[in-house]
């Protein structure tokens, strides 16, 4: 479901930012401690939460900066006794999204509606259970409809008391001007290499050189760098990814290579959407009481019937939100690729996201001009892009291959 969640919802997992607490006691294993390279906003956080509060926050970074971590974190940090120590049933709970005054708000679709705002909206406006706070966390805000904007903005504009909105986008100018001038904005931004794999070694226990290796390839983005180096699943699919360019010399391997990377995403996806599908079904017929007697039972399967077209309609949404994710995180690996193939070409001294993949990468420059590796990336970036309005995969994809091999 793509609601708000609370101490009745069921968690079910974290997002690709996400991380949990520490698993120590000490200041230095506190919730902040997952928060890879980002001390100055750490050292925000922790001021406002020992009594510097407004009741707005805007989480701002690219992709895998930690905005999901540092909200949650923060939400934490408000509703524990100690002021977030990581260790606490407070502080669990929070992590998992089931605190009685946390709200967690993920949108799973491609967007999320006034309809659904609005309910959020009037829950946010009660009281705390037993915390100081009710904590609205709304993790990828800028998912929001026109409407839906609206609909918060109200909520923002008039909060409760002792309600705290924490919303999440990419940047500030995600969101309408109106939310934006009202939240005191976090900029988070990308993390070193070095500084995500201190967090897979300290906490996931992965060997250094792994643990750098997988930084390097996820760009600072530390929940995929976990799984490049927790996951051979993942690991593979991005290898066969970055087999792309080595393959693209005609027509024919084009057309073939596009077809491939489509596939894996829509593979991917409905692997991703059949575990969540079936017992969210489930659960509904369940509340439903589906294979009850008595009275009333037939008006409750009447409407039942309208709530999982519903369900289905939102599943359909969550799916193809998925495979465009998967895909344009390809679609990422591939532009990194290119990006290390110009900095050889230019000489630059800088860290390769694919040093493991030197050899291709050197040969790939030594064929072609660092014009044809410009133009390359264009087309990388330019695939993403027609994605986002909403081209048929496919037919994106295999423009974009089509001018991989000619460079």
């Amino acid at each position: 479901m793509s609601g708000p969640r609370d101490a009745r919802s069921e968690e079910r997992g974290t997002s690709d930012e996400e991380s949990g607490p520490g698993v120590s006691g000490g200041a230095e294993h506190d919730v902040f401690a997952e928060l890879a390279g980002q001390e100055a906003v750490v050292a925000q956080l922790r001021r406002a939460a020992g009594g510097a509060m407004t009741h707005a926050w805007l989480f701002t970074g690219p992709p895998g900066s930690g905005r999901s971590v540092a909200a949650r974190a923060f939400a934490a940090a408000l509703l524990c006794p100690d002021g977030g120590c990581g260790q606490c049933a407070c502080c669990r709970q929070v992590h998992a999204g089931t605190h009685a005054d946390l709200l967690l708000v993920r949108p799973e679709g491609l967007s999320y509606g006034v309809r659904q705002t609005r309910e959020l909206v009037l829950r946010a406006a009660g009281a705390p259970a037993g915390g100081r706070w009710l904590v609205v966390l709304f993790e990828d805000a800028d998912r929001c409809t026109e409407q839906a904007a609206n609909a918060l903005l109200k909520a923002i504009e008039e909060p409760a008391p002792r309600t705290v909105w924490l919303l999440c986008a990419p940047s500030a100018e995600d969101l309408v001007p109106t939310i934006r001038s009202r939240c005191r904005v976090v900029t988070l931004r990308v993390p070193s290499s070095a500084a995500v794999a201190g967090v897979l070694v300290s906490r996931d226990g992965v060997e250094p050189s792994r643990a750098l290796s997988a930084a390097r390839a996820a760009q600072g983005h530390v929940g995929r760098a976990r799984r490049l180096a927790t996951d051979p699943d993942a690991a593979r699919r991005r290898a066969d990814v970055l087999k792309v360019p080595v393959q693209v010399t005609s027509l024919g391997p084009a057309l073939t290579a596009a077809a491939a990377l489509v596939r894996t995403a829509e593979d991917e996806a409905k692997a991703v959407t059949e575990q969540l599908d079936e017992p969210e079904k489930e659960a509904m017929r369940q509340a439903f009481g589906e294979g009850s007697t008595g009275k009333g039972v037939a008006r409750a399967m009447r409407g039942m019937a309208g709530a999982l077209k519903d369900l289905e309609d939102r599943q359909k949404s969550r799916a193809t939100r998925v495979k465009r994710d998967t895909l344009d995180g390809a679609l990422l690996d591939l532009a990194a690729f290119y990006r290390d193939v110009l900095m050889i070409q230019l000489g630059a001294g800088v860290e390769l996201a694919n040093a493991d993949l030197e050899d291709d990468l050197r040969r790939i420059a030594v064929s072609s001009p660092p014009e044809a590796t410009l133009r390359r990336i264009e087309a990388v970036m330019r695939c993403r892009e027609r994605l986002t309005l909403n081209v048929a995969p496919l037919l994106a994809v295999e423009e974009m291959t089509l001018s991989l091999a000619q460079g």
